[in-house]
C-alpha cells in the first residue's frame, strides 16, 4: 500500500485510512507536510499525532484501537497514594502548569525509557511545540520539590480534548504525580478523557484502555468544541483523587 505524501498545508487523510495489522506499521497515515501550528491543530483535531525518528520525515499516525485514560478509571493504588498524600502535604512540593513549559519538553526529550534507544522528541518537535504551546495548545504540568523541577509531563489540548505526549522524572514517582495532577483537573474541569495514542503496560497499570478509533475521533471532534478551561492548577482540586482533610 502507498503511502499518501502531504505537502505543506495539505488536508490530512481521514484517519480510517491509516494502515492496518496486515501493514508494516499500524496506524501509519502519512508523511510529509510541515509542523507549523496550523498543521499540528488540524491533525490533533483529526485524531492524528506526529511521530517519527531521526533520519526519516515527518510521520502523522492515527493508531486504532486507541489508548485513552477515563479520567474517572485512573487507578491511584495505594502506594501511588501514600505517595501521592506525603507531596501534597510536603510544604516544600508544588504542582504547577505552564511555568516551565521548555525545560518539561526538553527534559522529556533526552529522558531514556526501557526498551527505547534515542527520543523521538527531536529539536523540530521540541520547536514544534514550544510554538504550539505559545500559541496556547501545549502545556506542561510540572512537580516542583524545593523550587526545583523533579519531574513533569506535557500535553497538547484543544478546547477539551487532552492528548498527552510524554513525561519524566529525575525524583521517583514525580511523573506520576504529574498525571495524577493532569487528571486531578480534567475532573475538575470535566474533561473526561486523555488521549494515552499507544498501548503500554505502564498506562496500562494506571487505569488506561484501548477504544476504537471511530470512538476515539468522535469523542474528539465533539470535545475540541467545548472551551478550554484555564490552565492553572489549584491544590483544591487533588480533593478530586484524595479525600480532603477534616477541619477542625
Amino acid at each position: 500500500m502507498n503511502l499518501p505524501w502531504l505537502d505543506p498545508g495539505d488536508s490530512f487523510p481521514d484517519p480510517s485510512q491509516a494502515w492496518d495489522v496486515s501493514q508494516p506499521a499500524p496506524g501509519l497515515l502519512a508523511a510529509g507536510g510541515a509542523l507549523d501550528i496550523d498543521s499540528l491543530h488540524r491533525a490533533y483535531s483529526s485524531g492524528i499525532f506526529p511521530w517519527f525518528s531521526e533520519g526519516q520525515p515527518i510521520l502523522w499516525w492515527s493508531t486504532n484501537p486507541r489508548m485513552v485514560l477515563f479520567t474517572d478509571e485512573f487507578k491511584l493504588h495505594r502506594s501511588l497514594r501514600k505517595t501521592l498524600a506525603r507531596f501534597v502535604a510536603d510544604p516544600r512540593f508544588e504542582l504547577k502548569m505552564d511555568s516551565a513549559f521548555n525545560e518539561v519538553i526538553r527534559a522529556c526529550s533526552i529522558s531514556e525509557r526501557p526498551g527505547q534507544t534515542g527520543t523521538w522528541i527531536l529539536p523540530q518537535m521540541v520547536a514544534a511545540y514550544e510554538a504550539f504551546h505559545r500559541a496556547g495548545f501545549a502545556h506542561s504540568v510540572e512537580v516542583w520539590i524545593d523550587g526545583r523541577l523533579a519531574g513533569g509531563l506535557y500535553c497538547v489540548a484543544i478546547g477539551q480534548a487532552v492528548f498527552g505526549e510524554s513525561m519524566f522524572t529525575r525524583v521517583p514517582d514525580a511523573s506520576k504525580i504529574a498525571l495524577a495532577g493532569l487528571t486531578a483537573f480534567c475532573r475538575h474541569h470535566g474533561i473526561a478523557v486523555i488521549d494515552c495514542q499507544q498501548n503500554t503496560q505502564h498506562l496500562a497499570s494506571l487505569g488506561a484502555r484501548e477504544i476504537d478509533r471511530t470512538d476515539f475521533v468522535a469523542q474528539v471532534a465533539q470535545n475540541t468544541k467545548k472551551p478550554s478551561p484555564r490552565w492553572r492548577f489549584d491544590p483544591v482540586y487533588w480533593n478530586e483523587l484524595l479525600p480532603p482533610k477534616p477541619t477542625a
